[in-house]
């Protein structure tokens, strides 16, 4: 029995042990370069996924090639110069291997996905595009068209285009609001492709995330001589802007049959670590729960304004803000907007009920394992916690934290968030429906939560 037991109580050590080294930071050491590695193993599925992110190369460092994060990380999906983008295409489909490259706001992806079996087949591609992208002009005209394409396609976007209005008014001044245009990428040339590739694709910028059946030593050693290729570089800092509290409106005029309101404002956050779940909180029971929500329950439910009523609290290492939107009628546009100031300041006047509460807690907690079902989402988040200077179990101490809070916390934390009255307006909407909207009215429609 003994027996039996220590063998038992050593099984729980060795999981711990494993679990603890899949929640550390490795890191592989190349031309003076300390290369973070985050890894995790899995074999349900005998697969392997790495992603090599290139911080500093998103579009918040466009500065004045605005649209170059985007079409650098386009180019990269048209194979190499020798193969050219079919046979390249060719090669991949063939060994079921798939390899893509996008940009964030922040970083520059490449991310591969491959049956184990194909694991040196993979990596031997993702070599040949390191090395040799398809830096052609034929190249560039080709993505930069595309590009044009799918901008002019959202002339008529009238989400896309109320959005964008969002932004200029949240973020003007800063990267954050500058949108691309047809001018914009016709101006960027092979030039400056080159020079974005060959100043992001560096050692000093790159974070590696791996994971799935593979052996984390035997695949960092495949992938040494890979990236031995690769300059050593310069980092990137990362900047970190406000939003504007300007509490101004901007009205675009389309032809349409339903008011589009994007709104926002600023969310001052200090410290992710310990105060990230209560701003998650926060965002859920205001406007991101759906059904149940407050906006919702205000807009939808009690006065059939809209189909659907949205806000988010948005928490990141370079801005945070809220953002919410919604669609009405062309007539019920003064007095949606009216319900958004109104719930918004009752909200952060008289804070959330215990039953409230109860039920954010209960969602949030349960919907974790959700968000946690594959390998990929997993890995998503350990970079995210890691990208954000928090620990890669950040998620599991987040539950706690969620779990422990009280109502008197939360709504004190709340009753802080002042600023959130502080709310710009991009509304499109028709042109004869061109009215100066009506003063902020009272709110004694809404009725406080008890």
């Amino acid at each position: 029995m003994r027996f039996k037991i220590r063998i038992i109580f050593s099984i729980f050590i060795f999981l711990g042990a494993m679990m603890k080294a899949q929640n550390s930071i490795q890191t592989l050491e190349i031309k003076d370069a300390q290369i973070p590695i985050i890894f995790e193993y899995s074999n349900l599925v005998p697969t392997g996924f790495i992603r090599l992110s290139f911080i500093g190369g998103g579009s918040i460092h466009d500065e004045q090639n605005i649209g170059l994060a985007s079409l650098g990380a386009k180019l990269l999906n048209e194979g190499t110069k020798t193969l050219g983008v079919i046979h390249f295409s060719e090669e991949l489909d063939k060994r079921a291997i798939n390899l893509s490259a996008y940009q964030g706001i922040d970083t520059l992806n490449i991310q591969l996905n491959f049956l184990k079996e194909k694991q040196a087949d993979a990596l031997k591609l993702l070599s040949n595009l390191l090395t040799d992208p398809n830096l052609t002009q034929n190249t560039l005209d080709k993505i930069k068209q595309e590009s044009i394409n799918k901008l002019l396609a959202k002339e008529n976007d009238f989400d896309y285009l109320a959005n964008n209005g969002l932004s200029k008014l949240l973020f003007d001044g800063t990267p954050l609001a500058q949108i691309p245009t047809k001018e914009s990428i016709q101006a960027i040339t092979l030039e400056d492709i080159k020079e974005y590739l060959s100043k992001n694709l560096t050692l000093s910028r790159l974070v590696v995330v791996l994971g799935g059946d593979m052996d984390e030593h035997l695949t960092m050693q495949a992938l040494r001589p890979i990236l031995a290729q690769l300059k050593l570089g310069e980092k990137s800092d990362t900047p970190h802007y406000e939003a504007n509290n300007a509490n101004t409106t901007a009205t675009l005029y389309k032809q349409t049959q339903q008011a589009y309101i994007y709104f926002g404002s600023p969310f001052d956050l200090t410290d992710l670590k310990t105060e990230s779940y209560k701003a998650k909180i926060l965002g859920f029971v205001l406007g991101s729960s759906g059904f149940g929500s407050r906006l919702m329950e205000e807009v939808r439910v009690k006065r059939g304004l809209a189909y659907s009523a949205y806000m988010k609290i948005h928490t990141s290492k370079i801005i945070n803000y809220a953002s919410g939107y919604l669609q009405t009628k062309l007539e019920s546009k003064n007095e949606a907007i009216d319900i958004v100031r109104q719930v918004i300041a009752n909200f952060v006047q008289n804070g959330i009920t215990q039953e409230e509460l109860d039920s954010a807690k209960q969602f949030l907690l349960g919907s974790q394992p959700l968000l946690s079902e594959t390998i990929s989402q997993r890995l998503d988040r350990k970079f995210s916690d890691y990208y954000l200077g928090l620990p890669l179990d950040f998620s599991s101490q987040q539950l706690e934290q969620i779990k422990a809070i009280k109502l008197e916390e939360i709504n004190n934390y709340i009753k802080s968030h002042t600023e959130l009255n502080d709310l710009s307006f991009s509304i499109l909407t028709a042109p004869d429906n061109q009215d100066n909207h009506s003063p902020k009215k009272t709110f004694d429609s809404i009725q406080t939560k008890e």
